[in-house]
Order: C-alpha cells, then structure tokens, then sequence
C-alpha cells in the first residue's frame, strides 16, 4: 500500500496549483471526484487483471496475454516512455526543497551532484529487494504525513486570520481546466505496482486490497489540508507549487515550515525509489519472453532483483537531470493514458477470450461492466489529448508529439523483431 501510494501521489505536494486555478470549493470538489471518475474505474480494472494473473512486468504482460507481442512491447514501451517525463524531475524537485532550506546547493553543479547521490541510494535500496523498498516507504510516509497532520489541526485555530496576509506574488498561470489535468496527473500510476507481482506474497488477495487503500488514502492526503487551509482564507493565488511550505509558516512556526520542506525532500525520494522499484520489471520480464537481449533478465541471487534493469535505467534517468525538464503534464497524460486505454482493453479482451481465467477479484456486471469501467477514464484522457493542441513541447504541438512517441513505438518494436531474428539466425549458425 505504501509503495503504491508513492507510485500515485507522495502527499500533498503538486496540488497547489489546482487550489491556484480553481478556487477552494472547485479544487475540493475536483480533488473528490477525479478518484471516482478516473482513480476507482482503474483500480477495478487493476484488481481483477493482477488477481487472475499476478505476472512479473505487470501490465505488460495483461496486455501481451490478451493482444500479442506486438501490443504488449507497445505497452512496455508507452510506460517507459512516459518514465522520461517522470523520473528525471524528482531528484531536481529533492534539490529544489533542499535549497529552501540551504541555497548553497544551488551554486554551479551541487544540485546535479545531489541529484546523483539520490539516484545512487535509490538504486541500492532497490537491489536490496523489494521488501526493502516498502519498507522504506512505510517510514518516509509516516514522517512526510506528520507535517501535514499539524496543519490540519493547526488551521481551524486560524479561522479567518490569514484574509489578509501578505505572500510572495505568485507566478502560476494555471486555470481551472490545467487544475483538473494537474489533478488527473496526481492520481494517475495505480497499475505501476503491478510490475512485482512475482515478488508480494499472495497477490491475488494483495493487490486489490492495497490499490483500494490506497485510492482512498492519496485522496484524503489531497482533500484534508487544501479544505483546512480554506477555513484560513488564505487567497487562492497565494498557491503555486512549493507553497506549502510557506502555508505552513503562516499556520505555524518557523520548525513546521522547515518539516514541510524536508517532507518535500521525502516525497520526491519515496516517489523515486518505489518507481525505480516498479519500471525495472518491465525490460526484466521483456528478457524473459525473448524481447529484450537476455542481460536484461539477470537477477541477484539473493532477492531476484533485476540489477542490470536498474543500472541501465537509473543510467538514462541520470543523463536527463541536467536537461531542466519542466513536468509536462499534458504530454504524460496523454502517453500514460495510451498506456492505460490498452490495459482497459485487455481487461475485455480476456473476459471474451478466457471466461474461465481464475479471477479471485472481479469487476461487477459481467462484460458490460468491463466495458463501462473504462468508459469514464477514457473521455478524461480525451479531454487531456483535446487540451494538448494548446501546449508546446520542443516547439511543437503536444498533441503530434505524443502522437510521434507513439508511432515511435512502432518502429521500435520493428527493429526488435529484426534484431531478434538477427540472433536466432546467428545461433543456428552457431
């Protein structure tokens, strides 16, 4: 449950610009609502697809079950893809709270060298194991939450008292249909747990459990401090991302502004690590079903973690934390849910295919059921695609960029096939 929360969320931190945009009562209703239309419809699917079949690589393998080679290497890929927009921003955003705190980590290349030794512990923790990184998880969300429980029983006591405080002027531009797609983007990565399946102890009664937990847990995490702030009346434009911190030195002390901070600090790293955890799996399981060269399926003997995976990977995510990546939120809507749609398909597929699959969790209503639960999620991502032609990524609409990593994609899965005749044509040689 706690590895899956820092899949989705890590806290509060990167809602504020939903408060900015929306206003209090229009960010607490979104807040409340996007988990009902867009978090539980995938839970459902998530539930009953690694119930029936508890697979290493997770929905990589739902979707290669269901659809062939060709689509689940099209899976693996969108969520590797989306990765890049990802992961490369929480090394920078654990740099970006720890120079609130010590400016002198933004001098020269400091930050880049921070960013690496977060990389570098991640990477250990993960070759340790799996059981190790939840672990971690659990504690880094027990002290990343405790800030935030004091400001929600600090701020009922400041009714009304921050009306007029004066804050630093904001530089957010984000209005309220950016601070739902920002909310659609803090809810989004439930199947990213599903890629260790092989390695949690009884999945099929596991993963359900947990991903329902924590759908409701992310979502107070959400809802709680923005409707506790609101009894404040703190202006909404007060809010921009990194605000929380100076929330918290208005609510309460100086020390609760610098808990915030270091909770930032935690986020960013718990979010990193357990990701780590959950995209080493998929070029493992590729290895294994002959679709990446074998070096990608060795494994510690001790805890069967897939170290080459996490060397390659936590590799190309350091190469990019020099690039400033700003998080592109409506360019990783639009990859993730391409990802997500063809999971939501798979789910049908095999309810046609394998009626008598054992599925110790099942989505209610028979076929139809299926169908409709992905109905919801599926207009919010076309809503997203609708809003991408008014974003700019590399100087070009988001939307056609989106659709060139796609398509990209497919030319990928060509040079692979190519490749993998390559080898077997060397070996009968051989």
């Amino acid at each position: 449950m706690a590895a899956t929360f820092f899949m989705v969320s890590g806290g509060a931190y990167g809602i504020e610009d939903v408060v900015h945009g929306a206003g209090y009562g229009r960010a607490i209703l979104i807040l409340a609502l996007t988990p009902i239309f867009w978090s539980l419809p995938t839970a459902y699917m998530i539930g009953e697809l690694s119930s029936a079949l508890p697979a290493e690589g997770g929905f990589y393998a739902w979707v290669r079950r269901a659809m062939g080679d060709f689509w689940g290497f099209q899976e693996a890929w969108l969520s590797l893809a989306a990765s890049v927009f990802d992961m490369a921003i929480y090394p920078t955003l654990f740099v970006l709270y720890l120079m609130r705190l010590f400016p002198w980590f933004g001098l020269n290349r400091r930050g880049i060298i921070v960013g690496l030794a977060v990389i570098v512990v991640c990477v250990v923790l993960n070759i340790a194991g799996v059981r190790v990184v939840a672990t971690t998880s659990v504690w880094l969300f027990v002290l990343l939450s405790a800030p935030f429980v004091c400001i929600v029983v600090l701020a009922p006591f400041k009714y009304g008292a921050l009306a007029d405080a004066v804050t630093t002027p904001t530089t957010s531009h984000i209005g309220i249909i950016g601070g739902l797609l920002i909310a659609m983007w803090n809810y989004m990565g439930w199947d990213n747990a599903s890629t260790i399946a092989t390695e949690v102890e009884c999945p099929q009664r596991t993963y359900p459990r947990a991903v329902m937990i924590a759908v409701a847990l992310v979502s107070l995490t959400y809802i709680l401090p923005v409707a506790a702030v609101s009894l404040t009346k703190l202006s909404p434009t007060a809010w921009e991302t990194g605000s929380w911190a100076d929330i918290a030195g208005l609510l309460g002390s100086p020390l609760l502004r610098v808990a915030l901070v270091l909770g930032g600090m935690m986020s960013a790293f718990g979010m990193f690590n357990a990701l780590v955890m959950s995209y080493s799996r998929l070029p493992l399981a590729m290895a294994q079903d002959r679709m990446l060269p074998p070096v990608f399926a060795k494994v510690t003997k001790r805890s069967g973690t897939p170290w080459v995976a996490i060397l390659v990977l936590a590799t190309g995510w350091a190469l990019c934390l020099g690039l400033g990546f700003e998080r592109l939120v409506t360019v990783d809507i639009f990859i993730y849910g391409a990802s997500l749609l063809l999971e939501f398909i798979a789910l049908v597929v095999l309810r046609v295919k394998e009626p008598s699959l054992p599925r110790p969790f099942r989505v209610p209503g028979g076929t139809p059921g299926t169908i409709l639960v992905g109905v919801l999620p599926t207009l919010l991502l076309g809503f997203a695609i609708v809003r991408a032609e008014h974003e700019q990524v590399l100087g070009m609409n988001s939307r056609w960029f989106g659709v060139l990593v796609i398509v990209a994609g497919f030319a990928a899965y060509g040079l692979d096939v190519a490749l993998r005749r390559a080898r077997a044509s060397s070996t009968e040689v051989g």
